[in-house]
């Protein structure tokens, strides 16, 4: 899970550890087994812009907008998803 709750000046941080509404680009998905596989089907590419648009009540799942659609991951499938809100040209 995410050591530490996502701020601005945070360069690399998991995609889990976002606040409801804020928008990030994916740096990696960690990992080379079926998950990190199964997440970089699922769109999440280096660049990608993913926005948190809420949290179940008790944290878990969470909804992302990504490419288009929404997708529903637990928190430990989301911390494997390395962001930065630095946005490269």
């Amino acid at each position: 899970m995410c050591a530490s709750i996502y701020t601005d000046s945070d360069a690399d941080s998991c995609l889990g550890c976002l606040p409801i509404g804020k928008t990030v680009r994916v740096l990696r998905v960690e990992g080379e087994d079926a998950l990190a596989q199964r997440l970089t089907d699922l769109g999440f590419w280096r660049d990608t812009e993913v926005q948190l648009v809420r949290r179940a009540p008790l944290g878990d799942p969470i909804e992302y907008r990504l490419r288009g659609y929404r997708l529903a991951l637990r928190r430990r499938e989301a911390a494997r998803i390395r962001v930065t809100a630095e946005f490269a040209p």
